[in-house]
């Protein structure tokens, strides 16, 4: 191994061994209070036993269909509340007035709990993938409007009265100079946006629908009474929630380089 790659892998194995010491010690407690409860595993399952069953939901297709339909609202309805969320936090940033008029029914909508307005919501609209995409994007929308109109309104005026002196347009200062300036703080909302928005999935699916992880654990939990296959289906929304940051944040390195 040449000596350039060296601190690179240094740099990986300083990273990922904390990682891998903490889930090794979450195992162990996990097991450890399966062991001295005695908890059969239809109340508490071993972490052997909700691997197992993890592994034999995918091999025997049950977990796909219930995992390609949640990753398909989280993607969308992501997508959809970060697009409305970038436009409403540069007119909330751009407009005081704005902000003054709409500020109070934001803070409402995001203290009302996205679980009692699911049932609403599935009544007016039906519990399609449309209903779904609506709960995420209210779930989306806040922390990613907030971040936008809070990097934006972070840039520097210097930067402005420049642009505005060269006689800039309106667009050419978003798009140019706001916007670029306001990257990381808007990424950062992006992040907190791409969790959320697998919880926004989730809640849809409670409201009701025919498939996705979370009537897999409706199902799981109730007719099937298989709490091993609840377990499974949490886990498999957990590393659906931590790859999405991933890459979250590998984009956003791209962009702005590491902080």
């Amino acid at each position: 191994m040449s000596a350039a790659r060296r601190p690179g892998t240094r740099r990986l194995a300083a990273s990922v061994w904390p990682i891998a010491l903490s889930l090794a010690v979450f195992l162990i407690v996990w097991q450890l209070i399966v062991f001295v409860s005695g908890f059969q595993s239809f109340v508490l399952p071993g972490p052997l036993t909700v691997a197992e069953r993890f592994v034999r939901a995918w091999a025997d297709g049950m977990m796909w269909p219930h995992f390609s339909t949640t990753l398909l609202e989280v993607l969308l309805g992501f997508a959809l509340g970060s697009v409305v969320a970038l436009v409403a936090g540069i007119g909330l940033a751009r407009s005081r007035l704005a902000e003054r008029l709409l500020s109070p029914y934001l803070v409402a909508a995001q203290a009302t709990p996205v679980l009692a307005l699911a049932p609403l919501i599935a009544l007016w609209f039906g519990t399609g993938l449309f209903s779904k995409l609506i709960i995420c994007t209210l779930i989306v929308f806040f922390p990613v409007a907030i971040a936008t109109m809070v990097g934006i309104r972070s840039v520097d005026k210097r930067l402005l009265e420049m642009a505005r002196s060269f006689r800039a347009s309106s667009w050419q200062i978003i798009t140019r100079i706001e916007v670029p300036a306001a990257l990381p703080a808007i990424l950062g909302g992006l992040r907190v946006g791409i969790t959320l928005a697998v919880i926004g999935a989730i809640v849809g699916e409670w409201a009701g629908g025919d498939s996705g992880l979370g009537v897999l654990i409706n199902i799981a939990r109730g007719s099937l009474f298989d709490t091993p296959l609840m377990f499974a289906a949490l886990m498999t929304l957990a590393l659906m929630g931590i790859s999405l940051y991933l890459v979250m944040l590998a984009i956003e390195r791209r962009l702005v380089g590491e902080r």
